[in-house]
């Protein structure tokens, strides 16, 4: 304790001896305040105050100086000061604002915040495109804490995350801070240098942080936070929001602010509620305070989301530009609980530079070498808003800790106590871990992936894997798996062992070598769950999965040639084999009703083989292009970004060679394009299109056909129904000629359903779907569907309900389909 107290003097004076001009802003009752606005007038150097009411403004050059203290709610206070020698101490107190409505001219045939509105809508795009371009200095914080963590989650230890919690179990889980230069060009270039980067517990971490995730502007219609927030000042606000005029006041500056409080419409809608400040003639913003439920957010985890902006004006320029930001943030999911804040502050500006497209590439985020090995003297010089003495005591105490934490000694002493097999492993699989040489190993337990099929019977999985990483992040690393699998009705001992090695994290080179036997479905994409099989199977006698035998050795390498192109290939050696139904075991027989046969191409072919015994050699090589890609660049690290207004395209050819059975050589070329897009406050629309051809393959075994995903079990895990027929048989289609697949759908996320009277208090999501389906062999299959998302209570909403129709040169048939997702 006295080390640790010693260590935050110590800390504390360190801040004070390189800080320029310092000071604590109070109200009149000696009360801290935070996120106050501190500037020197006229320019674009400034700070905001920390949670304790402090601030450090960093002046190099003594001279005199206006210092600005602009906070909402408060009048804004100037101090002017000649500054010989620093530091230099400045305090401040500030008074209450006297917003009043005495100047406001009511008219009783109009709401005059209704007027004050028309008239910022009307200027939206002209104030959005004031800023052409500029350029910034930009600092981050981000911090989270926890509160009453609960000592397990799902059943698995969650220990104290790092030494962030205390004894009553809360405390700060994250922390970080960035410095980064910023250059902006309109409409949506931005790209970002970090120059500095600090994580607390992590002296070799990278931040997160970073201004491209909180680009929040209220002069765009929609905002992206989960879901497409509505603007205040959206084209189409007035549908949305409620206004209110609370009343003005005069800035320091004698300009005119009209605070208006914005409420929704309707409850659920994707908007804000809290209070927009508006500049009387100018019509631009002063500064908001708005807040979001996770509700309305779509973000499930959130209970709610309050972001505040300040914007200064500049005489020079005549223009507002945003000075600070604050993102508060309060979360419950599982039994856990918590809040955080980002603050953001922006200073330097260099605005409308000459800053062309050509300035600007698809990496958006990169790091200056040493960025996270900066010292303390470097932070306490630069950094703008002073951190709080929870934050310096948890920056002292994690430091402290990684050093013990990192060390032989203590991960082999955690190794030694998570290592020893538990009860629940039998249910759950064990893993042993050596912490210090970064390594795992563990299996599987047997009884959890149990599962019945009408070729093998009941049947069990046991898997083993072992990992080993060559740096902490993973960035690379060796993974062997093995598993085995034994069929109790066909008394079969199957088994297969992959090898992966990864080569690193920026082109995410991957080689795979793999080799057994296995039990496999004809459609490669296994379009019927275990589970779901072993329930159809054994409560309904509808044995939808269809297996055969592969016996392989097979061969994979993937790398990212260059950004947005990706390349796959595959090289196998199979031997294949038909199998056979080997039981007849169903807990609740349906009267006449008996298990089809294994073979998908007859369901009363019990005895006949869909395909002969046969060797071949397969290569598939796949190309996937990820059109305006842009890219976050980590020192050892690459995360790549794909560009929402843009399709990423598949291309492929397969081909099989050398078979035992020459009729069973083919080639198949393939291509793919899909796409999720939002369409403004409208809903999300989605598409997935695929077409082939196969040459030289009249006679292909078919393993080989293109299958399409179908559904008959009246349930879906899938995540996307784009890539899924939900009313059609397995192999119904399937073809070794020409195809072409389309899925279209559109969530409207709540645009149509919250303008329906008492539907909209359920909070439900309208979803349409259209599906076809065109082989040469086959008249065209569609699909229609119309269903209801995000059913469920609270936070809980993982039910999805669609009814669909089905038509192939006439009506088909329908049916209900129900699907779970998770977050």
């Amino acid at each position: 304790m006295k080390t640790t107290l010693l260590s935050i003097l110590t800390l504390l004076c360190t801040i004070t001896s390189f800080s320029q001009i310092t000071g604590t802003v109070t109200d009149t009752k000696n009360k801290p305040l935070a996120f106050v606005n501190i500037f020197i007038e006229n320019t674009y150097k400034g700070t905001t105050s920390n949670e304790d009411g402090n601030y450090e403004l960093n002046i190099s050059k003594p001279n005199t100086y206006t210092v600005v203290f602009q906070f909402l709610g408060y009048k804004t206070v100037k101090k002017t000061v000649t500054i010989e020698a620093f530091p230099f101490s400045l305090n401040a107190v500030l008074v209450d604002e006297e917003i009043s409505l005495d100047e406001v001219v009511v008219n009783a045939e109009d709401n005059p915040a209704n007027h004050i509105i028309r008239q910022a809508i009307a200027k939206r795009k002209e104030n959005l495109e004031k800023i052409q371009s500029y350029k910034a200095d930009y600092y981050s914080r981000g911090l989270i804490r926890i509160k009453d963590a609960p000592e397990k989650l799902l059943g698995q230890e969650i220990g104290d995350l790092g030494g962030g919690l205390d004894s009553t179990r809360s405390g700060v889980i994250y922390l970080s801070e960035t410095i980064s230069k910023l250059e902006f060009l309109r409409p949506n270039k931005l790209k970002e240098k970090i120059v500095a980067s600090k994580v607390s517990g992590n002296d070799n971490g990278f931040s997160f942080n970073n201004a491209i995730n909180v680009e929040f502007n209220l002069y765009n219609n929609t905002i992206e936070l989960g879901n497409q927030i509505i603007s205040p000042i959206a084209n189409n606000a007035f549908g949305y929001y409620r206004y209110k005029l609370e009343g003005v006041f005069y800035d320091d500056k004698a300009h005119l602010i009209n605070k208006i409080k914005v409420t929704p419409r309707r409850k659920n809608d994707p908007v804000f509620e809290g209070y927009i400040y508006i500049v009387e003639d100018q019509w631009t913003i002063y500064a908001s305070e708005l807040s979001i439920t996770g509700i309305q957010a779509r973000i499930p985890a959130a209970d709610n989301i309050t972001i505040t902006q300040n914007h200064s004006y500049s005489e020079q320029n005549k223009l507002w530009t945003k000075m600070s930001q604050s993102i508060d943030f309060e979360y419950g999911l599982f039994g856990i609980k918590g809040d955080g804040r980002y603050t953001s502050v922006y200073s330097n500006y260099i605005i409308n530079p000459s800053l062309t497209r050509k300035d600007f590439g698809k990496e958006i985020v990169s790091f200056a070498d040493e960025a996270n090995k900066k010292d303390a003297i470097f932070w306490e010089t630069l950094r703008p808003v002073p951190l709080t003495e929870e934050e310096i005591t948890d920056y002292i105490k994690k430091d402290s800790i990684q050093i013990v934490k990192s060390s032989k000694v203590y991960k082999d002493s955690v190794d030694k106590v998570n290592n020893k097999f538990k009860i629940g492993d039998i249910l759950g699989g064990y893993t042993y871990n050596n912490s210090y040489k970064n390594w795992n190993a563990g299996i599987s337990s047997p009884i959890e992936a149990i599962s019945f099929n009408t070729v093998q019977g009941w049947n069990g999985n046991v898997n083993g894997f072992y990992t080993k990483a060559y740096d902490e992040d993973y960035n690379r690393y060796l993974s062997v798996n093995g598993n085995i699998n034994y069929g109790f009705s066909d008394d079969r001992l199957r088994g297969t062992l992959s090898t992966t090695y990864k080569f690193n994290d920026i082109s995410k080179p991957i080689l795979t070598l793999s080799g057994g036997i296995q039990a496999t479905q004809f459609n490669a994409t296994n379009p019927i769950s275990r589970l779901e099989n072993t329930i159809s199977s054994l409560f309904f006698e509808d044995n939808y999965m269809k297996l055969y035998d592969r016996s392989f050795v097979q061969a994979s390498y993937s790398k990212e040639l260059f950004n947005g192109f990706r390349l796959q290939t595959f090289l196998s050696y199979e031997r294949r084999k038909a199998l056979f139904n080997t039981t007849e075991q169903v807990f609740f027989p349906e009267g006449d009703d008996v298990y089809t046969s294994n073979n998908p191409l007859s369901e009363t072919a019990y005895n006949v083989a869909p395909f002969k015994t046969h060797n071949i050699v397969k290569f598939n090589v796949m190309a996937r292009i990820n059109f305006g890609q842009e890219y976050l660049s980590y020192p050892n690290s690459k995360f790549n970004i794909p560009k929402a207004k843009y399709p990423t395209l598949l291309l492929g050819y397969e081909k099989g060679f050398g078979a035992t059975i020459s009729d069973y050589n083919f080639d198949q070329v393939k291509a793919r394009v899909y796409q999720a897009l939002n369409v403004a406050n409208k809903g999300r629309f989605s598409y997935n299109l695929r077409a082939g051809k196969f040459f030289n393959a009249d006679d292909i075994s078919f393993v080989d056909f293109q299958h399409f995903n179908g559904n008959q079990t009246h349930f879906s895990q899938r995540g996307s129904y784009t890539n899924v027929f939900n009313n059609l048989g397995y192999y119904d289609l399937s073809t070794n000629d020409s195809y072409l697949e389309m899925h279209a759908e559109h969530d409207f996320n709540g645009y149509i359903l919250s303008r329906i009277p008492l539907l909209k208090k359920l909070n439900f999501n309208l979803v349409v779907g259209a599906h076809t389906l065109s082989t040469p062999d086959h008249k065209p299959y569609q699909e229609y569907s119309v269903g209801l998302d995000n059913i469920g209570w609270g936070k809980w909403r993982l039910l999805r309900v669609d009814y669909v129709r089905s038509y192939q040169s006439g009506f088909v048939s329908d049916a209900i389909v129900f699907g779970l997702k998770f977050f």
